[in-house]
């Protein structure tokens, strides 16, 4: 007998979305053929699609199993010998296997066969998975960036010889031969200022390094590899930090001299394990040029930094998702909650920010793909990566806090979906540089990389091939995109600290912005013109907070958002 969604809604009176499909619930989801060749964008959406399911329904089931029992520090066996063994929780394993052995999120960038396809993937297409897979496991995600990031940096500036060794235990698909990779880099006295770095290696005869010293907050600490920055030269500041490659096990298959101290008790990302180790004399490998590790480890943290803007993007859907599908199933006072004003306004202004940390997303992927292949176009991507990194991870914080609120008292309760979220969305604007450190890093690129440029020659490439401004909106969009523009200029000139928020918020409202106009026109997608005028209006120009709006949420766009959930 059918049941009317009535029906359905008197049973369950409270919308429950677990077991939807979450990337045919994405209206926007076809913005993906605007970044991908058309073959490789038709082999995905099968994929797509399944992952699509799987996050919405079995791995959403296994990320809430694996956030309620983290994992475990066993520092010795039974029998007394020291081992420093970190205990995964099951569900935490399955996930494993279906992001590095199933779905190949830390691979495909780097070799061929993945997902059986012929030849590495595009940054575009591993972000559009990861992007996906995010919506239902966000812990996870730190390790698979951090084993893709350790294979790119490898790649990059590891000897020949290293790099045959090495690569493809980092990107087997295989889970019982897959070595994970990590990143010590923090320590007591050096977070963001990595000049301060007192970990000192020492260089043997036989041309490896041992490493001592204590690194304060390591993620994936039990990972198969980890590059690591240590004091190699008797030389002040950054200029005496090499970049290493620590492995887990010797060449000889014995354990490498160093210890985890303790797991870290989280706020979020409570699945993946985070630790404290102690190097004792650790074997290492020189990675890249001695005294050049900070430069090095750099490239490392800029792919990181736009792992963290996809996994805050992720997240913001996965919220937009939950809301809309709760606004457009629960009634109250007689009406759908989608349907009231205030509501759409809410929903709109979420729809927003998470659109916007998308196109985001992909600009970035695009320019770091560009940059690999051309080294005198680093200065776009050198930009983009903390604009992502700053913006999208703050909005995220909002956006899931909204979500939750959507759904009202249960929102609040540990058995759905939103508080995980909560939780996991304030991680991005800490790891991999605070907000402050990469809102003076955008200022950095702007004085030291000449970067300003670039940006407005993307801005203006995007404007002019995509969908035009309607005509009422130019006049403000050419004055508001001249005003960012002047107020980073000058900052940059000035180097002025106290701005580099408000330009670094500036730049990434009007990258998106040009950025949704072009996705219009490319991927047929007319709503994202809307979204970028809301850009333009919300966020890009000012409003007097004390005079009354009588401007009128867009219902057709609200129509629009909410199709498939």
């Amino acid at each position: 007998m059918d049941i009317s969604q009535q029906e359905i809604n008197t049973l369950h009176p409270v919308p429950d979305a677990h077991g939807i499909n979450l990337f045919e619930a994405d209206a926007s989801r076809n913005v993906l053929a605007a970044y991908l060749p058309e073959k490789l964008h038709q082999h995905l959406l099968p994929h797509l699609t399944r992952l699509g399911s799987l996050a919405g329904s079995r791995l959403d089931e296994l990320a809430n199993t694996a956030d309620k029992n983290p994992p475990e520090l066993s520092v010795r066996t039974r029998s007394g010998i020291d081992e420093s063994r970190v205990i995964k929780h099951p569900a935490y394993i399955e996930l494993e296997r279906w992001a590095y052995s199933e779905f190949g999120l830390a691979a495909m960038s780097h070799r061929p066969g993945v997902l059986r396809w012929p030849e590495p993937m595009p940054p575009a297409a591993k972000y559009a998975l990861t992007y996906l897979f995010v919506q239902a496991e966000f812990g996870l995600c730190c390790p698979v960036s951090m084993t893709d990031s350790l294979a790119r940096t490898l790649k990059k500036f590891g000897d020949p010889a290293l790099v045959e060794k090495v690569m493809p235990l980092v990107t087997s698909q295989d889970f019982d031969t897959l070595h994970q990779g990590a990143m010590f880099m923090t320590e007591q006295g050096a977070g963001s200022d990595v000049s301060a770095t007192a970990t000192l290696a020492h260089h043997q005869p036989d041309g490896h390094w041992l490493l001592s010293g204590d690194k304060w907050f390591c993620s994936n600490p039990d990972a198969g590899f980890a590059m690591v920055l240590a004091r190699s030269e008797d030389a002040p500041g950054l200029k005496g930090i090499s970049l290493f490659l620590l492995p887990r096990t010797l060449p000889d298959g014995t354990p490498n001299s160093y210890r985890i101290l303790r797991l870290k008790d989280k706020l979020g990302t409570r699945s993946m394990a985070s630790g404290e180790i102690r190097l004792e004399g650790a074997f290492a490998w020189l990675v890249g040029e001695r005294g050049k590790g900070f430069k090095h480890m750099a490239d490392m943290i800029n792919n990181s930094r736009l792992s963290n803007g996809v996994r805050a993007a992720g997240l913001m859907r996965r919220a937009l998702t939950e809301a809309l599908f709760v606004s457009k199933n629960r009634r109250a006072f007689g009406k759908r909650l989608i349907d009231m004003p205030l509501m759409q306004r809410q929903l709109l202004k979420m729809a927003v920010w998470t659109e916007q940390a998308r196109t985001m997303v992909f600009q970035t992927a695009k320019a770091l793909q560009a940059f690999d292949q051309d080294e005198s176009l680093r200065p776009l991507a050198r930009i983009l990566t903390p604009l992502i990194k700053f913006r999208a991870c703050r909005d995220a914080r909002k956006v899931t806090g909204d979500a939750m609120e959507v759904r009202g008292g249960c929102g609040y309760i540990e058995e759905w979906t939103d508080p995980r979220l909560v939780r996991d969305a304030h991680l991005g604007s800490i790891w991999e540089g605070t907000s402050n450190i990469v809102a003076l890093d955008v200022i950095r690129a702007i004085r030291r990389e000449n970067a300003l440029p670039a940006l407005r020659g993307l801005v203006d490439e995007l404007l002019a091939q995509g969908e035009p401004v309607s005509g009422e909106l130019a006049e403000l969009q050419h004055e508001r995109i001249e005003a960012a523009f002047k107020l980073a200029e000058q900052a940059g000139e000035d180097d002025d600290a106290v701005k580099a928020r408000q330009v670094g918020t500036a730049l990434y409202n009007v990258v998106t912005m040009a950025g949704m106009r072009w996705e219009a026109r490319q991927a047929n997608l007319p709503m994202r013109a809307r979204l970028a005028d809301m850009v333009l209006t919300h966020r890009l120009s000012a409003r007097d907070p004390l005079t009354a709006s009588s401007e009128k949420s867009d219902a057709a766009l609200v129509e629009w958002l909410s199709q498939g959930v």
